[in-house]
């Protein structure tokens, strides 16, 4: 199995669709230069990596209920 890694683009897109914007809407460029400029948030989201990228080097398996709270937490819930 190929894992890509995930790349800024990539998280723009999914925060700006999470909030129902386009990637190039205003908003999605305030939180872009946010970014950008906010070391406390560039800290979390390295944080976020580098669970991310140890869950998959490591090859943990969580319970499903663990999953959904972690994706929950992230923002990363799937729609149904």
């Amino acid at each position: 199995m190929d894992i890509q890694k995930i790349n800024c683009k990539d998280v723009m897109q999914h925060i700006c669709e999470s909030l129902g914007e386009e990637l190039n809407s205003e908003k999605c460029i305030e939180i872009k230069n946010h970014l950008e400029e906010c070391t406390d948030c560039q800290n979390y989201f390295k944080s976020v990596e580098i669970t991310i990228d140890c869950y998959r080097k490591y090859n943990v398996e969580l319970p499903a209920e663990a999953h959904d709270r972690l994706m929950k937490f992230l923002g990363l819930e799937e729609k149904k």
